[in-house]
């Protein structure tokens, strides 16, 4: 159910993220190695930065694979930026919302990803979604899972919450409202990022003397430094720290 990947630090072009190493998510999305539900991410993509100056990211989604898009093989090449977040997606329902159902999500500084699904959507959420105030979930920008999860995080965000706090919450919440969801959720500020695995893999490449931190459902290459994430974790990191908390089942 999709894989994803943020980076903060010097300025890279996205194509040496994205689409240049070995297992890069452009060959994630076709031939994943490590993704434990699903096979092939191809019912969308999308990827956000951040340009100097600029808190607010630059997004460019799609509903059909990457694999096939040379427009955004163009970008991949010539856009650089200190911060991104991209995502391939396979679908929990076919065909829901195409492009706006594409991650990142995106408010303000903010961009959002999740990898999983919500066991016995819609269901199991329903309260959850009926403690969010009207006008925001008509600002929903797709009938998904993943953008239901969105707004809950945002939420939090908007309230002053830090980035770890605004995924730990939400994922608790759900998790006891639904068990067996899959809840690896990705944020980013351009700054910093934070993540959980809840149910499927991630992992993380940190080079504090470099000043880059990367953080993806599974590494895009063979680099040693590469450490998996325990399963029930919160990530934070920058671009010279990680930081690994666990997560407990349900909130205290």
């Amino acid at each position: 159910m999709c894989r994803h990947l943020a980076y903060v630090g010097p300025p890279v072009c996205l194509g040496r993220l994205l689409s240049e190493p070995e297992y890069s998510l452009v060959r994630q999305s076709y031939a994943p190695r490590r993704q434990r539900y699903g096979t092939v991410n191809a019912d969308g993509f999308g990827v956000g930065w951040y340009a100097e100056g600029d808190p607010v990211p630059a997004r460019y989604r799609r509903s059909g694979p990457v694999w096939g898009d040379l427009t955004f093989a163009d970008l991949a090449r010539v856009v650089r930026s200190t911060a991104a977040l991209a995502a391939v997606r396979d679908a929990t329902l076919a065909g829901a919302d195409g492009e706006a159902a594409a991650s990142p999500f995106a408010s303000g500084p903010w961009l959002f990803s999740h990898n999983g699904a919500i066991r016995d959507w819609p269901d199991a959420a329903g309260p959850l979604a009926a403690g969010l105030p009207p006008h925001e979930l008509l600002q929903l920008s797709a009938r998904t899972d993943s953008a239901l999860i969105w707004a809950l995080v945002l939420r939090r965000l908007r309230e002053g919450a830090g980035l770890g706090e605004a995924l730990a919450g939400p994922v608790q919440e759900l998790a006891a409202a639904s068990p067996g969801s899959r809840l690896n959720l990705l944020l980013t500020d351009g700054r910093g990022i934070a993540a959980t695995a809840w149910g499927d893999s991630l992992w993380y490449l940190a080079d504090p003397g470099a000043g880059r931190t990367v953080v993806a459902s599974e590494p895009y290459d063979d680099d040693s430094r590469w450490t998996e994430v325990d399963d029930r974790t919160l990530l934070t990191a920058t671009p010279t720290r990680v930081d690994l908390t666990p997560l407990k089942e349900s909130l205290s």
